[in-house]
Order: C-alpha cells, then sequence, then structure tokens
C-alpha cells in the first residue's frame, strides 16, 4: 500500500509560497505505482484519495483489511513556524521496536533516496507514528525534502524530482521482496515538467549539492521506435527506464 500523506486541504500543509504537500506526495505515489506495474505478482492499492481527506485511522483499517505486505508512507518535511530555514534533506522512518524487515527496507530506501537526490542523510530514525504503530504489517514512513528549504521547496516541484523519488523507493521495494520483471513492460509515460525558477546562488558546498538535480541520459532520437528500442535493451539490463518528449 502506498500512503500519500494528508490531503489537497489539510491545514498548514504547505511550503511558504504555498506548495502542497499532498501535491507531492501524490505525484510520488502515483509515478511509483506506475513502476510497480511493471513486476510480477504485484499489486498497489492507495490508502488516500484526491476526492476527499482520508483520516489516519482508515488508512491503516483499510491496509489491515487487505492484509498488504507493505505500508510505505510518502511525506515532505517543514521545519520551523511557517517561514524558510536551512533545514534540508532525506529522512526515514520506523517504528520505535525497529521491525527488522522495515528497518531493512527503510535502509534501503534511505540510502537510495541520498544517493539519487544528493541531499543531506538524516538518517533512518524511530517515531510513534499513527501509521507506523496501528498497522499489522512492516511500515515505513518517507520524508523526501523540506518544503521549508527553498532550494528543495523547488526540487519538490519538480516532475523529475518527484520521479526520481519514486524510482528509488520502487528500487529499494524490489530489492527487498526480490521483485522480479515483466516481459517487455511499457515505458512509463512521462509527464510534462513542472517549471521552477532558478535557485538562489551560494557560496558552501552543502547549499550547491542541493540546490539542483542532476540526472544522466542514456540517448536523443527524433524517431520514438529508436527511443522505445534503446529503452527496453536498458530495461532488460535491470535499469528503471523513462522516455520524456521535448
Amino acid at each position: 500500500m502506498l500512503d500519500a500523506g494528508h490531503g489537497y486541504n489539510t491545514p498548514g500543509k504547505r511550503s511558504p509560497d504555498g506548495l502542497r504537500e499532498y501535491e507531492f506526495n501524490r505525484a510520488v505515489a502515483n509515478y511509483a505505482k506506475q513502476l510497480l506495474d511493471n513486476y510480477k505478482n504485484v499489486t498497489v492499492y492507495f490508502s488516500h484519495s484526491d476526492q476527499r481527506e482520508v483520516s489516519l485511522t482508515a488508512r491503516t483499517d483499510k491496509a489491515n483489511n487487505l492484509k498488504v505486505d507493505i505500508f510505505v508512507s510518502i511525506h515532505a518535511n517543514a521545519f520551523g513556524s511557517g517561514g524558510w530555514t536551512n533545514a534540508g534533506g532525506i529522512e526515514t522512518y520506523v517504528y520505535p521496536s525497529r521491525p527488522p524487515a522495515a528497518y531493512q527496507l527503510a535502509q534501503k530506501i534511505q540510502r537510495n533516496l541520498v544517493i539519487a537526490t544528493g541531499l543531506e542523510n538524516r538518517g533512518v530514525r524511530t517515531a510513534d507514528f499513527h501509521v507506523l504503530r496501528e498497522t499489522e504489517m512492516d511500515a515505513v514512513l518517507v520524508e523526501c525534502g523540506f518544503m521549508t528549504n527553498r532550494n528543495e521547496a523547488q526540487l519538490l516541484r519538480s516532475e523529475t524530482y518527484r520521479r526520481t523519488i519514486a524510482e528509488g523507493i520502487v528500487k529499494a521495494l524490489a530489492e527487498q521482496f526480490k521483485l522480479q520483471r515483466k516481459v517487455n513492460v511499457a515505458p512509463v509515460p512521462a509527464q510534462a515538467p513542472t517549471s521552477a525558477p532558478a535557485p538562489s546562488s551560494a557560496n558552501s558546498a552543502a547549499t550547491a549539492r542541493s540546490s539542483g538535480l542532476y540526472k544522466v541520459q542514456a540517448g536523443a532520437f527524433e524517431d520514438l521506435r529508436n527511443a522505445e528500442e534503446l529503452a527496453s535493451r536498458l530495461r532488460k539490463a535491470g535499469f528503471d527506464v523513462y522516455i520524456d518528449k521535448e
């Protein structure tokens, strides 16, 4: 079960410049489902809804009733009393008893996201959150960057960053559960990127490292068939691939 934390109208869950946390959370969940659909014997459920606010109890009750194997809650972080701050980075949570399988998955997710984004590694932590306490299955909660950090808020608006976060989470799930890819799966549909203003310059190396996102492109073609052929070869080699049209 993928859990996009909060909802469109949850009070206070937004950046100082108006980005709603749920907008980011749901986008990552959608991308992650698209990627997980490429694996055999995987069924993905959502705990959230775009039409209404869903309580924490309703979310965990749904997961327990469906007897899912894993519960992944997706969030964006915040710090301070509503203004911009310097707090930043990625952190992943498990219940204080540190269930072994949940802790292993959290470590995999944390490692993948820190490597993929270059953001500060805030580590795997424990917390008595409802979605970690009341789920009968292993559960993790991922904080994917700070809405109260100017640079990271810009990343959270980016479809490329959202897709990167989804890829990191799915890679960890595939490793944890030894998932096998389907044969001849279609490329993940690309969405139009969300434009964002260029991050402000900074002198420190840490700020410079977190002010943008670097992606490796494997090819560029005028003929879609050539792009699909390369994507197929890369996918067979074990890479998560998407085709983006400019």
